[in-house]
């Protein structure tokens, strides 16, 4: 079964914090990293409700997409809402992992899923970034240490290219060394010169994880003095916040609404602009994203599909001609929080993995 720690360290992966906006609170949240986490619960908002059914059905840990404690708190007592949500996860002894902007926006995330869903195709990030750093390390080991060594620096984060994950390249030759009388060889003999059959182990590591993974690699490691290089690297490709893309043919807004409403389950959608004209260009952004408005303009969008907007956004958008596309805050994000449900028990089988059958959508039609 998976622990606390496990799971954080694929989430982080998966979604890595780097990415995550500055001002948000991702990561594990709450709980010991070394508990066990064979029942996992993922929802959208870890609200008073959805809190008490993990403690009923008896989840281990919570991956929730908006975070706890989002901001400063001075006071957890039952009088307080934040309160009466941790209070009874830290009885009952239940983690709390919040992903949030870096699920938003990663390979596979929430807005590439808006995307694969509304059917928008030649996706790039509307509001490009640089990939955060990577390094190269690269360790030598006996045959004796390759497997144990290599899972250690898997299971800190190393490894991940892509969609992929536990990538490394293994070459096989010849280390020598010479053990001074201070030395306590594990293998050959001090005093004298050691030729021995070695690999040579690769692995990137994304550059907030190359402490732990030096650490998990030498605590692995059977040698007084594991021998190895790390190496910056260059051009990681680009990531970034939202998406723009395009349709694979022109459609009418009110026909990109209504397809919307139904991929998205929707209660209703809200739109500006002529239901009638022709879109074709797409910008999207999960949730509360009125910050990416100006962006889907810059970038010549047809269309800006997101949760919920403010009034004078709605305004701003009209006056500069580009059709917007509210299905809700909730209706955006939701679906990628039961795919990331998904996604956890395809990994941990052996594990009971569900998204939260309490949550729902606090604003309903009349």
């Amino acid at each position: 079964m998976p622990t606390v720690g496990e799971v954080s360290a694929y989430l982080e992966r998966f979604a890595p914090v780097a990415t995550a906006a500055e001002w948000d609170n991702v990561g594990l949240i709450l709980g010991d990293p070394s508990r066990e986490a064979d029942r996992l619960m993922t929802c959208l908002t870890l609200s008073a409700d959805v809190a008490e059914e993990a403690v009923r059905e008896h989840a281990q840990m919570v991956v929730t997409h908006h975070p706890l404690l989002f901001r400063g708190v001075k006071k957890l007592t039952t009088a307080t809402p934040d309160g009466r949500v941790v209070l009874p996860l830290l009885r009952a002894g239940i983690a709390v992992y919040s992903p949030h902007t870096a699920f938003d926006n990663c390979k596979g995330g929430i807005n590439d899923s808006l995307c694969a869903a509304l059917g928008v195709r030649e996706v790039v990030p509307l509001r490009p970034r640089s990939a955060p750093p990577e390094y190269k390390l690269v360790v030598f080991v006996p045959d004796s240490d390759l497997a144990c060594v290599s899972d250690a620096v898997f299971r800190n984060g190393a490894g991940v290219i892509g969609n992929y994950t536990e990538c490394s390249f293994r070459l096989a030759g010849k280390g020598t060394f010479y053990g001074t009388d201070a030395a306590n060889p594990v293998v050959g003999l001090k005093g004298r010169r050691e030729d021995v059959d070695e690999w040579r182990l690769e692995v990137v590591v994304p550059e907030n994880q190359l402490a732990p993974v030096v650490a998990a690699m030498r605590a692995a490691h059977s040698y007084e003095e594991p021998a190895f290089d790390v190496y910056p690297l260059r051009g990681g490709g680009e990531g970034g916040e939202g998406r723009i893309g395009m349709l694979e043919a022109p459609t009418s807004l009110g026909e990109l609404a209504s397809a919307s409403k139904l991929a998205l389950r929707a209660a209703s959608v809200q739109v500006v602009g002529d239901l009638s004209r022709t879109v074709r260009k797409v910008a999207i952004a999960c949730g509360a994203a009125g910050e990416y408005l100006l962006d889907s303009i810059r970038s010549n969008a047809d269309v800006f599909l997101t949760g919920e907007l403010r009034f004078h956004e709605a305004l701003t958008a009209r006056d500069a001609g580009i059709a917007v596309i509210l299905p809700g805050h909730y209706a955006t994000e939701r679906p990628a929080v039961e795919s990331l449900a998904d996604r956890l028990a395809a990994r941990w089988p052996e594990a009971a993995v569900w998204a939260s059958r309490d949550e729902r959508d606090p604003l309903a039609p009349a």
